[in-house]
């Protein structure tokens, strides 16, 4: 039986979808880091004749996006989860107050994923006698496990990402040479993007092409239209 856990255990562990939450509220706040953080920098690049509105500049966006991002992300999913749980107190009433309508419901449910009418019904009435709510939770409602998203790890992973990826333009800013600046924070940061999209492709069993290009691809057209902004209003910040 121990080794039946075991075998079960790594099986489970072949797959990526236990990961979706946590990696989905990271990749978000490393691409956004990155994406804001460099577009800010190469807008004000371009508008600007001396180094210090540039780090001023992103220095502030990259506080201001990661304490947003991990708000933001915390409020999201935390309205997420109270949705979820209002719904479950909701199907726990009914199974009180209608047992007999919530069984056929079930079986119906079964019976529409394939299973014959009177087998559907079987295995309604003995995941019912098992654990209803847990049935019904997960088979009508659609919440599993996996699909539930904790706020505060989806907020520290979020706004944490965001730092990491805001602090890789942000020293661009500092150390390199303010007349080619602008081309510096596009090439380091579609490395970067590079690096985040094959890394979260890595970690997610997903394919790197995709993931890559999907990512380059729209940091391009971000930075691209931020760099024009600060070419046309041509502000002088120095």
């Amino acid at each position: 039986m121990t080794e039946q856990n075991s075998n079960l255990e790594e099986y489970l562990a072949s797959h990526y979808i236990h990961r979706s939450n946590w990696l989905r509220a990271a990749v978000l706040g490393a691409n956004d880091g990155i994406l804001s953080t460099a577009s800010i920098a190469i807008g004000v690049a371009a508008a600007s004749a001396t180094r210090d509105p540039v780090v001023l500049a992103t220095l502030a966006g990259l506080v201001a996006g990661a304490l947003s991002m991990a708000a933001g992300e915390y409020v999201s999913v935390s309205s997420q989860t109270d949705i979820e749980q209002a719904d479950i107190e909701r199907e726990r009433q009914e199974l009180l107050d209608m047992p007999e309508i919530e069984l056929l419901r079930l079986a119906d449910i079964y019976e529409e994923r394939g299973l014959k009418k009177e087998t559907a019904l079987i295995v309604a009435k003995e995941l019912t006698d098992h654990d209803a709510l847990g049935a019904h939770v997960r088979d009508e409602l659609g919440i599993t496990d996996a699909s539930q998203a904790n706020p505060t790890q989806a907020a520290l992973a979020s706004g944490f990402a965001f730092t990491v990826g805001g602090i890789l333009p942000f020293l661009v800013t500092i150390f390199l040479p303010l007349h080619t600046m602008e081309y510096t924070l596009y090439g380091s940061a579609l490395i970067f993007l590079i690096l985040l999209g094959g890394i979260s492709a890595r970690t997610g069993g997903s394919s790197m092409t995709k993931a890559i290009f999907r990512i380059t691809f729209w940091g391009t057209i971000a930075m691209g239209l931020t760099a024009l902004v600060g070419y046309w209003f041509g502000v002088n910040l120095g």
